[in-house]
């Protein structure tokens, strides 16, 4: 997941949407001999995320911008850090900047509460697991900053698991009669079902599926599906699970939480480019 080539074609078309025909502000203002730097620092504590993807914003604006990480993606960052410098010469890190923000804010918010939810979560079997509720177009960006977090991704889409939810069950008429017609398609992959009662559960457990997902079962009922599985498939809590409440459901024993907010609901870290103006004359960086 994640591959170079997803990442360039996001950073692609993330430069298109802002840059459109030109930057009609900054390429006037600034001659291409006018050398600029900048530093990328953190204002905020958190994980810091989408370094590399900040190179290749620069990159594909002006191969000729150094730009230079002073941390890892996935690194633990406090207000005051600086995490990467960049120069160059002309307008090119200016038209770039906001590009690399919005990209490097929202993955290290998401790696922020990645990791976090996966703290909370310490101690037990539980592992945090995020959702297809990420931002079109982003998924890749998304998917890859809650790694970054420490914390676990899902399936990435509709082709790689298959996942019976309430309306699959309503449409086929029972959990039985919707894992059958998967298999009778030929499909070779994992199954997972929802089940939203211990009723649900047995049947979804006669059918040697992979995982069954626990839609939106109280702690109480969580607690009986584990002991009634007893092992036999792994476990997924899902639905309205938050910060405060993840760790008494990673305490009931199921493997896995899946926590939609993770991507859906992301609080952007708070990181600046500072730029500093240096003098015309083209200089190696």
């Amino acid at each position: 997941m994640s591959t170079s080539s997803e990442i360039s074609t996001i950073v692609a078309n993330a430069l298109r949407e802002d840059i459109g025909g030109g930057d009609v502000t900054s390429t006037p203002i600034i001659p291409a001999d006018t050398q600029l730097e900048g530093v990328f620092l953190v204002k905020a504590t958190g994980i810091v995320a989408g370094l590399d993807v900040v190179a290749e914003v620069f990159r594909q604006v002006d191969n000729t911008i150094c730009f230079n990480p002073r941390a890892a993606d996935g690194d633990a960052v406090q207000p005051g850090d600086i995490v990467a410098t960049v120069s160059g010469c002309g307008p090119g890190i200016l038209i770039a900047e906001r590009t690399a923000l919005n990209l490097l804010q929202r993955m290290s918010g998401i790696a922020t509460m990645a990791h976090r939810y996966q703290a909370a979560v310490a101690g037990t079997r539980a592992r945090i697991l995020d959702t297809r509720k990420t931002a079109p177009g982003l998924r890749a960006l998304d998917k890859l900053a809650v790694r970054l977090g420490g914390a676990y991704n899902h399936r990435v889409g509709l082709y790689d698991m298959v996942l019976i939810k309430d309306n699959h069950i309503e449409a086929a008429g029972s959990i039985s009669a919707a894992v059958a017609r998967v298999r009778s398609a030929g499909i070779n992959l994992p199954i997972e079902v929802e089940v939203t009662n211990l009723e649900q559960l047995a049947e979804a457990l006669s059918l040697q599926i992979d995982r069954v997902m626990l839609d939106n079962m109280s702690l109480d009922q969580m607690r009986a599906a584990v002991a009634l599985t007893a092992g036999q498939v792994e476990l997924e809590a899902s639905g309205g699970i938050t910060f405060e409440t993840v760790a008494q459901v990673a305490a009931t024993g199921v493997d896995f939480i899946s926590v939609g907010a993770l991507t859906h609901s992301v609080q952007a870290l708070d990181v600046s480019l500072d730029i500093i103006l240096r003098r015309p004359g083209k200089e190696a960086c």
